[in-house]
């Protein structure tokens, strides 16, 4: 994560092209992926980093959200990874792109 400007947003207010981006980086979840940190306030916040192609994203979430988000997305099959037919899908619409997969390969 470069000298990109850092912006703090929870999942649910990404677009859903973000949200789909946000997918193919963490293909098996995201409760392993999240960071904390320290907002402006002094408050500690637990959230999830997604390296973007302009900005650096702190998707605020905690680890039982995390984990509710991917039970719940019918992307991901029971064992919370990313469905094959919806990554290749979601591959061959951003194919080009920068890198997602930050996560796990």
């Amino acid at each position: 994560m470069d000298n990109k400007p850092r912006v703090v947003k929870d999942y649910d207010t990404l677009d859903p092209e973000l949200q789909e981006k946000v997918k193919l980086a963490y293909p098996f979840g995201f409760e392993d992926h999240l960071i904390t940190f320290y907002n402006s306030h002094g408050e500690t916040v637990t959230a999830l980093p997604y390296d973007g192609e302009e900005k650096v994203y702190l998707i605020r979430m905690s680890k039982t959200l995390a984990a509710k988000l991917i039970r719940l997305d019918d992307d991901y099959d029971d064992d919370g990874n990313l469905r094959s037919d919806v990554k290749e899908e979601y591959e061959e619409k951003y194919e080009g792109e920068e890198d997602f997969y930050i996560g796990d390969e």
